[in-house]
């Protein structure tokens, strides 16, 4: 007899994303006639920078010649091209000292941020934001790390940290003692960010409670405010307890082509059972290296030449026009009377619902009469409620049409 892990059981309803495109399928097959607008999931719409797609070509072309082609990278984990750009441009341009060893290449920070907690103890406990992207808690709950769900997407054993208007969705650093806890800023859903302050009342939480952040900092790149780290590590003592994830997806186009990195510090440290102090870097690599070949050598070169010069100049250009949509989003929407959150340093907007409207309902309204899709705040936890998620990542005409037809029906 073969056992199921009946922890896949726990999860609730279906994961968010797909029930959204359920609905939008239904809906486009009812209405064929009708020409939907997705601002729902946060997929690019602009292409490689052409400096990117000069690399890729070249690495194809090397992979064509017997004596330039190139078969598993042999460190596992980055091409040391790749990793010395990332370390001199992302992080030694900020102030930020980080090894290039203590980098560690994949295929996407979903990936890595879902994958980090098999590393550690099932006893630890977690604390997420609330709302919250969804792979933090789904892939805690697939592990065995939480008890069953006591509804509104929440799961006994995790310490959920409600996000609101009042705190300009960022959490405190709970009353009680955790082991783990997830920070996303620029934060997918709601757009906040964080200030230095702010993650250094975390970096000194952790450090008192000798627990470790897992920090995800994708959407950095879109950080307009010259005050708002776009790093953990620009706070004194965060490399002791925190593990950053960085994408190439919303940075430069990469959702089709998957590229991202994590860094694991030399100086973050985990403990044994019989108080033992344990590296963590080392492990991770041990797990990253056991179950994942490498990013391929072509994606890596484009990677790396979005650190170039002419690069990083075109990568700027599409994020200044996503940017550019944000800012349409927020000041449309606010001259309508809505209340709206995020978009200033993130490519996120972050509606509030009417009154007495769910979040469901209010994506059922903007689907069935203006032809949108968002995502609603419900999706990313019980805090979510009477919110709605939107995208800046569309085109700039489709952004427009979309904005006319919910001014239309509002």
């Amino acid at each position: 007899m073969t056992w199921i892990n009946e922890n896949f059981l726990k999860l609730q309803a279906g994961y968010l994303f797909p029930e959204i495109g359920r609905r939008r399928r239904a809906f486009a097959a009812a209405h064929p006639e009708a020409k939907i607008v997705s601002m729902g999931i946060g997929d690019v719409t602009q292409p490689l920078a052409p400096t990117v797609v000069e690399a890729m070509k070249r690495a194809v072309e090397e992979m064509g010649r017997a004596e330039s082609f190139r078969g598993y990278d042999d460190s596992g984990i980055g091409y040391e091209f790749l990793r010395e750009a990332i370390r001199a441009n992302d992080y030694k341009a900020r102030g930020v000292d980080i090894d290039i060893d203590e980098i560690i290449v994949s295929d996407g920070a979903k990936c890595d941020t879902g994958n980090m907690q098999e590393i550690f103890g099932l006893d630890n406990i977690v604390a997420v934001s609330d709302p919250v992207y969804p792979v933090y808690v789904d892939t805690n709950v697939m592990a065995g790390r939480t008890g069953g769900p006591e509804g509104q997407g929440r799961y006994e054993g995790i310490v959920y940290m409600p996000c609101t208007e009042e705190d300009d969705f960022v959490p405190e650093p709970p009353a009680e003692e955790v082991d783990l806890v997830y920070l996303c800023f620029p934060n997918n859903p709601t757009g906040a960010v964080a200030t230095k302050e702010q993650l250094a009342k975390w970096v000194d939480y952790a450090r008192r409670n000798k627990a470790i952040i897992l920090f995800d900092a994708a959407y950095e790149a879109f950080i307009r405010d010259p005050a708002i780290p776009h790093s953990i590590y620009e706070v004194d003592g965060a490399k002791e307890v925190a593990i950053e994830f960085r994408s190439f997806s919303k940075t430069a186009g990469f959702t089709g082509v998957r590229c991202a990195f994590t860094i694991v510090p030399k100086q973050l440290k985990a403990y044994k059972k019989d108080g033992g102090v344990v590296e963590v870097g080392p492990i991770w690599k041990r797990r990253h290296c056991t179950k994942f070949n490498g990013v391929s050598y072509v994606t890596q070169a484009g990677a790396a030449a979005i650190h170039t010069k002419e690069g990083r100049k075109q990568v700027k250009k599409t994020i200044d026009l996503y940017m550019g949509n944000a800012k349409l989003i927020r000041q449309t929407l606010g001259e309508i009377g809505y209340t709206v959150y995020g978009g200033v340093n993130a490519p996120y907007i972050w509606l509030k619902t009417p009154d007495g409207v769910s979040s469901w309902e209010f994506f059922d309204m903007l689907l069935n009469k203006a032809h949108v899709v968002g995502t609603p705040g419900a999706g990313f936890g019980s805090a979510g409620e009477g919110f709605l998620r939107l995208t800046a990542f569309g085109q700039p005409e489709n952004v427009k049409e979309a904005l006319e037809r919910i001014k239309a029906i509002s």
